[in-house]
């Protein structure tokens, strides 16, 4: 079966079977049901406000960095081209690429840590089950529905985990972390497409920064074997070349481990559906053994040498305390709320419900947003609105 003109794997994720949607409508007349999903993300607020949420470094610090809407594009680009070579839905693979960082706070995982802090009393907060809740809840598009009532395929990709007791609330959508079930192929890709995507562009960006250095750089085997045939090849090379080249080079090796591995366990395990992929004891996309440990190593380093810099430090320091205080004079003070979270506060019937209005509210921001609605509600001499 042809998906776009590209022969669908049995075990790929057919749009015509899909689990479909929690509020009927009628198919799509000239775009697959994925297709719809995909465009649908791409048209949401959630999604345009990326371009001003922060990937490492706070938005202001820089326009050369990485934002979540870029990161997102680029997970977007290499999940489509795994999904075609594996033949995957590329569709799917695309939408839940685009929706995934969709329910991140301001301020990244910085923003993220602290607004879980804020809500500890009242459920907690996880950017993963708010870019769940931003689509099925909080965009406002539809007359018929509230959110933006995705397919069972794609919202079953944004919820990459979750926790027993959350997701005995989540009907359906739930039950594969209660039984200890995998998500669709399409899902697993994109989850490590996200994973290839942030760790060599936050290489990037710190090199750009000048947190950390090539020479640094080279106690991580995956970059050292990279930078060596480099060398090799152009020993002429230097400055932002020199990194790109590495950069793309370390991309690559991944990506293609990546679909060599699965290959490999697509063939052994033979899966015949979907279903029957979600019933695997593990994933089947997934890294090599000996690439596994290279990505863990430069996990670990960009964890001591980038994440915990000073200056990183420094700006996460003050990203938590802007997110801290809006949080504290907005349950305070539920009037100075926008009239929408406002009234989602007021007709809350519990405390955690009139958090969860306040935590809305605030993970909707954008870095630049959330530094002048700090400004508005604590400098005396910020008047404006």
């Amino acid at each position: 079966m042809a998906d776009n003109g590209i022969h669908l794997a049995p075990y790929a994720a057919h749009p015509e079977q899909s689990r479909g949607r929690n509020y009927h409508e009628a198919p799509p007349s000239y775009r697959s049901e994925y297709q719809r999903d995909r465009d649908r993300i791409v048209h949401s607020s959630a999604f345009r406000r990326l371009e001003y949420k922060t990937q490492v470094f706070v938005n202001h610090e820089g326009d050369m960095f990485r934002t979540r809407l870029t990161h997102t594009i680029e997970v977007a680009q290499i999940g489509r081209s795994i999904a075609r070579c594996l033949q995957l839905n590329e569709d799917l693979t695309e939408a839940i690429a685009l929706a995934h960082d969709l329910g991140h706070t301001p301020f990244g995982h910085a923003g993220q840590d602290v607004l879980n802090e804020c809500m500890c009393d009242y459920g907690g907060f996880e950017h993963n089950l708010q870019s769940l809740r931003v689509v099925d809840e909080l965009e406002e598009k539809y007359a018929d529905f509230r959110g933006l009532n995705l397919t069972f395929e794609t919202r079953e990709g944004i919820l990459k985990h979750c926790s027993p007791d959350k997701a005995e609330g989540l009907a359906e959508l739930g039950q594969r972390f209660l039984q200890r079930r995998q998500p669709g192929l399409e899902a697993q890709l994109a989850n490590l497409a996200d994973e290839i995507a942030y760790n060599n562009h936050d290489v990037d960006d710190g090199l750009r920064a000048g947190l950390i250095t090539v020479e640094h750089l080279c106690e991580v085997e995956l970059f050292r074997q990279q930078h060596e045939q480099v060398n090799k090849l152009y020993p002429e090379l230097a400055g932002r070349r020199l990194v790109h080249e590495i950069v793309r080079r370390m991309i690559n090796v991944q990506v293609t481990d990546l679909i060599n591995t699965a290959r490999t366990n697509l063939v052994r395990e033979q899966p015949d559906s979907i279903d029957a992929v979600r019933g695997m004891d593990g994933a089947l996309i997934r890294f090599s053994n000996e690439m596994n440990e290279f990505n863990l190593e430069l996990k670990r380093f960009l964890r001591r040498h980038l994440y915990q810099h000073y200056r990183v430090q420094r700006m996460t320091t003050k990203a938590g305390r802007v997110i801290r205080d809006l949080f504290t004079i907005f349950m305070a003070e539920p009037k100075l709320l926008p009239p929408e979270f406002a009234r989602q506060f007021v007709e809350s019937e519990s405390e955690a419900g009139r958090a969860r209005a306040v935590a809305d509210y605030i993970a909707g921001m954008t870095d630049r947003y959330a530094i002048l609605e700090h400004g508005r509600m604590f400098d005396p001499a910020a008047l404006t609105w």
